[in-house]
């Protein structure tokens, strides 16, 4: 199985098992992972999405040996994507535990994502820039969005690596962690997440996304009714909580 799927709890982690190619990207598994994120999309009881690698790599990207030899991945305008769901948008969190190489393909697998969890010997890059392979799963899209302009297009147009800390300083990965724990470390993030109250993750979630191609006072109007439908699903019973003693000093509870 190039994909497998592990649940615990509410977190749902997605793992991606090509050894044998850096975990690069076939159109099997395109269609494997589109499905588990479907149905991870579809299941009620999970709440967060961990997308990861074995063998010590994220993703290669695309399987470029196997288009070479004949077995071009999907390549068309509508529905699922080369690399399979990078052009969904799940209503719930998905995060990407970088260990090893996330690079051309697999850089924009963790675009796709909402965090990057990287350890900190993690390497990220547009390599397909020496292969003349473009970007076509939502890379040029989403890195302007995650790091800014100029510094998409300083990764766009060179193609150079950058390790986790410059991608940490960058804004591209979220979190740096020991080697050989990414995965970890973004599970435990996922159950973190998932322990708040749900209606109102969503929500702000939501509206975030609904903003970003907005004008200022659409992207008002949509954060109101995202956020009237949370308040409504129990912001009062958060409120007592708070009341009656839960949370002081910043505690999480």
């Amino acid at each position: 199985m190039s994909v497998r799927i592990e649940r615990e709890g509410p977190v749902t982690t997605i793992v991606l098992n090509r050894p044998e190619r850096r975990n690069a990207i076939d159109r099997a598994t395109a269609e494997a992972l589109a499905d588990a994120v479907r149905a991870f999309e579809a299941d009620d009881e999970a709440r967060v999405a961990v997308v990861s690698g074995d063998s010590g790599t994220f993703c290669a990207g695309a399987d470029l040996k196997a288009i070479a030899d004949g077995a071009p991945n999907r390549f068309e305008a509508e529905g699922d994507a080369p690399l399979g769901p990078t052009r969904m948008r799940p209503s719930k969190p998905v995060i990407a535990a970088i260990e090893g190489h996330a690079v051309a393909g697999g850089l924009e697998l963790a675009l796709f994502c909402d965090l990057r969890v990287a350890a900190e010997d993690a390497v990220l890059g547009v390599f397909c820039r020496r292969w003349g392979v473009p970007l076509i799963d939502g890379g040029t899209v989403r890195l302007p969005r995650i790091v800014g302009l100029g510094r998409a297009l300083d990764l766009i147009l060179t193609g150079r690596g950058v390790d986790a800390r410059e991608a940490h300083a960058m804004g591209l990965v979220d979190r740096v962690v020991p080697s050989g724990r990414a995965r970890e470390e973004a599970q435990a993030l996922a159950a973190h997440i998932a322990s708040f109250p749900w209606t109102c993750v969503l929500s702000d979630r939501a509206s975030v996304f609904d903003g970003l191609d907005a004008t200022f006072e659409e992207a008002l109007r949509h954060e109101f009714h995202h956020g009237a439908r949370a308040l409504s699903a129990g912001a009062a019973e958060g409120a007592a909580r708070f009341r009656d003693g839960a949370g002081r000093g910043g505690r999480f509870e």
